[in-house]
């Protein structure tokens, strides 16, 4: 029997081939016992027998190209042998080609010539390339680069291989392209498609026939600005095609009617290399760019010239600082002017350009400002938060300008920005209450008291104007007691003051500024009269008429130390004005009689004589002022036999001591004392509430 299987070539060993037990229609438990066993016609073994499964598989990696060549088919014959019965099997295996060779040239590179003259159409023969895989995996067909000049040509021969050729479309010129250089690609049918390719390079044949050619005849040149003087720009690349004198080139500037050649000043040229160098600084921001025109022209004859031109751009450094322009400021401005009011424009520039022209604009974050940018290179600053003239009443604002350039270059700028006032602030006393005092009966316009009160604005706001409040607390208006100096504060009595009917004042005072709205503030000053002694102690008792004399009687036998009668006497003053001390004025006769200095106790001094004369007795009643005042009156004392008592006879009533005369001289100044602290007190406590 013959069995025939196909396998690619490309599969790995240990591949599936074909199942031998179904083909050979044997059991699988009879494989081994019947001694299946595999035998190779060729010398070496590439499958193996799995008895196990009854299988033919891949013993090794097959290569259809080293096992066949060229040959379209390929097989590999085996032949198969079991015993009990002894039986011979033969196995054909068809290796199939996989596409796994590229197309490859002989050579990979190929140089033809030709000649500049050639027609259109001449040809050129190409090698063919090899591939070993066989079928629609061989050489299929031939691709040549894109050219001006050249194209491809396929010619098949009788045995059916292709053969390229290069066919000449256009004329040559060997001075625009002396040396051709293609890409020959040969491609196979295979899926994917390999491929493999050859250099092919042309030479041109050259005719004189040219000029001297600039390579580029359009250049440019970056060179650096401030650039030292003779630094070299460029070499111009001539080049003639011819030899000899047709070939050697001299150079020289190009200088026309319409381009005057400013670049003369700025460059030099020489004429026999082509070299260009500066001979004078160069400055971008006075020209960025300069056109330099050159001929070259060959020694041939009749000559032949070329001309190139060069564009020198120079490249900017940062050789400028930034330049700012304060182009309007607002000065004064409101202190109370809204966050985002414009203060400044400010514009900045800088000659140099790119980075090195890009310009930051820098304020003190500490200040109450901020840059807005408006438009490029334009800005304004803006308040950024509240002002206060009373804490800031201008402000040295200094801008600073960067660029972007390496090294960088700064710049700044200081202005002055006053802040104008605005009345925020009212006045301000130094204390809410004073405390003055003025003496009684004093003339009108005395000075009592200076107000004084401060406010820290300026100009009109500042300008303080005082007054006086009526507040109602008097029964009379208070401004007819006083009046004030409404530009320093001073208050003047209008009238004179008297203790004994008002003791004390409150006098309200406002003090305005003159702004607008006009602010205020008050204070209360506390007057306190001084008391004066302009009041003589008034008797009270015996209380008789002006120019008349009180009668008084007396036992004619009352004995020394006898109560006659008591003088008592008032003052309407107080303090030390109000102490009164009792004396008899002194007569041309000595008088029987005495009055006690405090008290004011009129007693028997010495025993009375019988039938005694009525005595005259002056008492002066005097008080404790400066000049002290007095009053007296006049006693006429008669004694009687049978007078009627109306003090209690001297045995009877204690006798005055000097010790009784202190006493009652300490209880008048503690009261006295205890009355003027609690007025002051009375009157403190009022004017806080």
């Amino acid at each position: 029997a013959q069995l025939r299987y196909s396998v690619p070539e490309d599969r790995e060993p240990g591949s599936w081939v074909g199942d031998l037990a179904k083909d050979l229609g044997v059991d699988l438990q009879s494989l081994a016992t019947r001694n299946l066993r595999l035998v190779s016609e060729g010398g070496q073994q590439h499958f193996q027998v799995d008895l196990v499964a009854g299988v033919l598989l891949l013993d090794s990696r097959l290569d259809r190209e080293a096992l066949c060549g060229q040959s379209p088919t390929c097989s590999l014959h085996l032949q198969l042998v079991m015993e009990h019965p002894l039986q011979l099997h033969r196995v054909e295996v068809d290796v199939l080609d996989v596409n796994d060779n590229a197309p490859q040239f002989p050579k990979p590179e190929v140089v033809l010539e030709i000649t500049e003259v050639a027609n259109p159409g001449t040809r050129l023969p190409l090698e063919v390339a090899e591939d070993p895989d066989m079928g629609s995996n061989s050489i299929s067909t031939y691709e040549l680069s894109s050219s001006e000049h050249f194209a491809l040509s396929i010619n098949v021969r009788g045995d059916g291989v292709k053969m390229p050729e290069i066919v000449l479309e256009k004329a040559l010129d060997r001075e625009k392209v002396a040396v051709h250089h293609l890409t020959l690609t040969a491609l196979d049918g295979g899926n994917p498609v390999k491929s493999g390719t050859a250099k092919v390079t042309i030479h041109v044949l050259d005719a004189n026939d040219n000029p001297p050619v600039c390579d580029p005849p359009i250049s440019k040149v970056n060179l650096e600005e401030n650039m030292p003087v003779g630094t070299l720009v460029t070499k111009l690349n001539v080049t003639d095609l011819d030899e000899g004198p047709n070939g050697d080139v001299e150079y020289s500037f190009k200088i026309s009617n319409n381009a005057p050649g400013k670049f003369t000043k700025l460059f030099s040229l020489d004429p026999r290399t082509g070299e260009i160098r500066t001979k004078a600084p160069l400055d971008y921001e006075e020209s960025s760019a300069y056109e330099i025109a050159v001929r070259a022209r060959d020694k041939g004859s009749p000559a032949m010239e070329g001309h190139c031109h060069l564009r020198v751009e120079l490249i900017d450094i940062n050789d400028n600082s930034p330049e700012i322009v304060l182009t309007s400021l607002s000065s004064p401005v409101q202190e109370d002017a809204t966050p985002g009011t414009v203060i400044a424009l400010i514009g900045v520039k800088d000659s140099d350009s790119g980075d090195n022209g890009q310009v930051r604009l820098q304020v003190a974050k500490e200040l109450p400002f901020k840059l807005v940018s408006s438009f490029k290179e334009h800005f304004s600053l803006v308040t950024n938060g509240p002002l206060d003239r009373e804490k800031a009443s201008g402000y040295n604002i200094t801008v600073r300008a960067v660029d972007s350039g390496f090294p960088q270059r700064a710049t700044q700028k200081t202005f002055y920005l006053q802040i104008a006032d605005v009345n925020d602030n009212a006045p301000n006393f130094s204390s809410p209450f004073d405390t003055a005092h003025v003496q009684e009966n004093s003339l009108p316009g005395t000075s009592v008291f200076s107000l004084s009160a401060s406010d820290p604005d300026e100009g009109s706001n500042a300008k303080l104007t005082y007054s006086i409040l009526d507040n109602g607390m008097q029964d009379v208006p208070i401004s007819t007691y006083f009046r004030i100096d409404q530009d320093n504060g001073t208050i003047y009595t209008v009238r004179a003051l008297d203790y004994e009917q008002d003791k004390v004042f409150q006098v309200p005072v406002e003090v305005k500024d003159a702004g607008s709205p006009a602010l205020s503030s008050t204070a209360v000053v506390h007057v306190f009269v001084l008391d004066e002694n302009d009041n003589a102690p008034t008797i009270v008792y015996p209380s008789v008429p002006k120019g008349s004399a009180f009668h008084q009687t007396i036992p004619a036998l009352a004995e020394p130390g006898y109560l006659v009668t008591k003088i008592v006497a008032v003052d309407a003053d107080s303090g030390h004005n109000a102490w009164l001390s009792y004396q008899l004025q002194e007569s041309a006769e000595a008088l029987p009689f005495q009055v006690e200095r405090r008290s004011g106790e009129i007693r028997v001094a010495q025993a009375l004589r019988e039938s005694e004369d009525p005595h005259r007795l002056v008492v002066e009643v005097r008080d404790n002022g400066m000049p002290s005042l007095s009053s007296s009156v006049v006693i006429v004392i008669a004694p009687e036999e049978n007078s009627v008592q109306d003090f209690a006879k001297s045995l009877d009533l204690p006798k005055s001591s000097p010790k009784d005369t202190n006493l009652t001289l300490y209880l008048i100044i503690s009261l006295v004392s205890i009355s003027l602290v609690s007025c002051v007190m009375f009157a403190l406590v009022a004017a806080r509430c």
